[in-house]
């Protein structure tokens, strides 16, 4: 997988946008203004997922390409370090996940609004 997969299946997702508020090297993926997904632009060494905690915890003691979240909550996000044996259509499932983590903690309003958005 490179940046440019990455970036087209993250903006496929329901709702995603993306920014660089951290800066013009640092690409995030939002949904209703919260972050499920960011990278590194320059290197894509790795992929920061938020996770439930229980299952993060389980994923970094089964794959060692699974870290605690880097300049993250390690209680609720990964890092997955990319091209280190992390199957492509893993990131992907999990980054799913992510986003759907995120859009159902979202305000049942902003929950409707991306519904309403798919339909049309």
């Amino acid at each position: 997988m490179n940046i440019e997969d990455f970036r087209d299946y993250c903006l496929g997702l329901p709702g995603a946008t993306e920014e660089t508020p951290f800066g013009p090297d640092t690409l995030v993926f939002k949904v209703g203004g919260k972050i499920f997904a960011l990278t590194d632009l320059q290197t894509f060494a790795s992929v920061n997922l938020k996770c439930a905690p229980e299952r993060a915890a389980e994923l970094r003691e089964q794959h060692d390409y699974v870290l605690p979240g880097f300049h993250m909550n390690k209680k609720h996000w990964n890092t997955v370090l990319i091209g280190t044996g992390a199957p492509d259509a893993v990131v992907r499932a999990w980054t799913a996940e992510s986003h759907e983590l995120v859009a159902a903690a979202l305000p049942k309003a902003v929950q409707a609004a991306l519904v309403r958005a798919l339909e049309k």
